[in-house]
């Protein structure tokens, strides 16, 4: 496995999303803020389930012993970004990851609230491209009329907006709402980063709209063997964290400084050791809000997107 945190590389898991048939899961937590002695903190799963308990126990260990009205940290998976919402919004999830476009989306909606901005492989930014395997005879975006071009979460950032707009930009009809076919000239299918990349792989979709890091080759400093970038866009505000609007200005507080005065060990993993495969994909954090994410926004608005989209 390459080790990830070792390239000062754009590249990130922002937009990646929950895995399918984990929607029961959020019900569990129960129905209060923190204030009931447990933070409940939604993981959105880049990798099986045991590798990222792993990876994230630095953290689970740092909330407990940080907050001292905290006894009990519970992680758990998201389903998909409106789930996330839905449960930060009722006080079901207290803490959350989530893409860009979603984490603004929420604000906009009274939902949830931004605290932090990730940071990874030297950057607070990312990218979303869209490519096809090299073999294809395909060669520019005007090309995919027509044909099937798989996405990740609808609300993805990287893995469904950027795409989107690539292909409104160079002529295409998209969809009228992320996740709903109706209105593309060509066939979207949405699933997750990795799906996407699959289906591209395996021959089920002729394109993929994705963020750049799954499909880059840290150590060749270049694209995967196999593929060939077809469109990309740059300056993508990095993947946020955010609470729950249920909770205190303190509670809040005491959150956001457990991660901003955290030590770097807690990005190390369930070993405690650097550069081993169990550390966490980002290397640091700093506060944010909503106006972070405005760049995503913007490219919302051009799309017609907005908070219309949970009710779909």
């Amino acid at each position: 496995m390459v080790n990830r945190r070792t390239f000062i590389k754009s590249a990130s898991t922002a937009g990646l999303v929950g895995l399918s048939g984990m929607a029961g899961c959020i019900g569990t937590f129960g129905k209060q803020a923190y204030k009931d002695g447990k933070i409940k903190f939604l993981m959105s799963p880049t990798e099986p389930q045991e590798q990222m308990m792993a990876q994230y126990t630095p953290i689970k260990k740092r909330l407990n012993n940080y907050i001292d009205a905290v006894n009990t940290v519970n992680m758990k998976y998201a389903s998909d970004y409106s789930a996330t919402l839905t449960a930060l919004d009722s006080g079901t999830a207290d803490v959350a990851e989530s893409g860009p476009f979603a984490a603004a989306l929420g604000v906009k909606n009274d939902r949830a609230d931004i605290i932090l901005q990730r940071h990874a492989y030297g950057t607070w930014t990312y990218y979303s491209v869209i490519i096809t395997r090299e073999d294809s005879d395909i060669s520019s975006l005007k090309e995919l009329k027509g044909k099937t071009v798989a996405f990740a979460d609808p609300l993805s950032a990287s893995g469904s907006l950027y795409p989107l707009h690539m292909l409104k930009q160079a002529g295409l009809s998209i969809p009228e709402s992320p996740g709903d076919p109706k209105g593309a000239d060509f066939t979207p299918k949405w699933s997750t980063h990795d799906k996407a990349y699959n289906a591209l792989k395996s021959g089920q979709a002729d394109a993929a709209g994705v963020g750049r890091f799954i499909v880059w080759d840290y150590d060749a400093d270049d694209y995967v063997k196999g593929v060939k970038e077809l469109d990309i866009r740059s300056e993508i505000p990095r993947a946020p964290i955010m609470v729950s609007p249920k909770l205190s200005d303190d509670e809040k507080e005491k959150i956001t400084k457990a991660f901003t005065k955290a030590p770097d060990e807690m990005y190390y993993g369930a070993d405690g050791k650097q550069d081993t495969d169990d550390d966490i994909w980002f290397d640091g954090v700093k506060k944010a809000d909503a106006s972070t994410y405005q760049p995503v926004v913007e490219v919302a608005n051009k799309l017609g997107y907005g908070e219309d989209i949970f009710k779909n």
